[in-house]
């Protein structure tokens, strides 16, 4: 990865989904426009807020698909990153584990 550029893979699929409350929600419903989570998989040697291994906040509209051996991935700069959840952000006290 170069600069500050984040590879991320999705969680879940496009498919069907269901709510809490246990509601089967086709996939041709149409959602709200809401940000995603990922998992962070390679950074850039810029990059100073995520790890590999974070999830990450993200605007899917804003998203640049890469396909790498089979496996499908989004491509993010930096700045495009709507927070990070992260195991080592909750060591502090009192902290949520968010870093937004």
């Amino acid at each position: 990865m170069l600069h500050d550029r984040v590879l991320v893979k999705t969680e879940g699929g496009e498919g069907e989904r269901r709510s809490t409350g246990g509601i089967l929600i086709p996939a041709t419903a149409e959602l709200s426009k809401r940000c995603a989570w990922a998992e962070a998989v390679a950074v850039g040697q810029s990059v100073r807020s995520v790890e590999p291994g974070d999830r990450v906040l993200y605007d899917p509209e804003d998203k640049l698909e890469v396909e790498v051996r089979g496996a499908t991935y989004v491509l993010l700069r930096e700045r495009d990153l709507h927070a990070v959840a992260a195991m080592r952000f909750g060591d502090a006290e009192g902290s949520t584990g968010l870093y937004l």
